[in-house]
């Protein structure tokens, strides 16, 4: 499908792109918030035996679409009373990250405890953020959906990180929800969940996942007409 076209459709179909309302940039993130996060998963796989995603239960607050560069932040688990001393890192990432980031927070063993808020997403949207994925899980969802700011996170839970997690670095390799992310690589969300392009290989996985694409939207008419799943296999190659 022409990307203008499958753009236009997202609003449509009920999809908050905040990312989209910014200004152009980079086309080869443009081009990967275009392309379903399925056809990147499986552009990665095709190409470089490599599973780029994240687990299934990173979930979306509400309906979205984005792509960004990722600016990573890691907080270790330890009970202190410190209070928000400890974990002051997680605040200047926020105001580090560039315009158009897609902030990646890791917790470990932070399944329980909600990385973020209305607060943290508030700062995230007015600096142009792209959007958040957290590795945990984040709290005030009503004030997350009113100002349609896209968070993915593996939960929502009521609870706070302060006192019971440290700030252990930005910027830096982390594993989220068993994907490897490194700074820079190009964070890729829908509906169907999270996919990490490497950078050095963002031109390789667009190309790959476009094709993936028109095949597949291709096949369905096809299907229609034919009625038959075996048939669109055997002429497209694609299941």
């Amino acid at each position: 499908m022409n990307r203008t076209v499958y753009a236009a459709l997202l609003p449509v179909l009920g999809l908050t792109v905040w990312a989209m309302a910014q200004t152009p940039g980079d086309p080869l993130i443009e081009g990967l918030r275009n392309v379903e996060v399925a056809s990147v998963a499986d552009a990665m796989e095709q190409l470089y035996g490599q599973k780029a995603y994240m687990s299934h239960d990173m979930r979306p607050i509400s309906k979205t679409k984005f792509a960004g560069p990722a600016y990573t932040v890691l907080l270790k688990k330890e009970e202190h009373k410190e209070g928000s001393k400890a974990s002051q890192g997680m605040l200047d990432a926020i105001d580090a990250a560039p315009p158009g980031s897609v902030y990646v927070m890791v917790l470990e063993n932070g399944l329980d405890y909600a990385g973020i808020g209305a607060l943290m997403s508030t700062a995230m949207k007015v600096r142009g953020l792209t959007g958040a994925v957290v590795d945990g899980s984040v709290r005030d969802t009503p004030q997350l959906a009113r100002i349609q700011f896209p968070v993915f996170s593996r939960g929502v839970a009521p609870s706070t990180t302060i006192n019971h997690f440290r700030f252990a670095g930005a910027n830096i390799p982390v594993t989220c929800a068993g994907a490897r992310v490194n700074p820079g690589d190009i964070i890729v969300a829908d509906e169907d969940g999270v996919a990490v392009v490497p950078r050095a290989h963002a031109a390789e996985v667009l190309k790959k996942a476009e094709e993936l694409d028109n095949t597949e939207h291709t096949m369905l008419p096809f299907i229609e007409k034919f009625k038959s799943i075996k048939e669109a296999v055997a002429k497209f190659g694609r299941i």
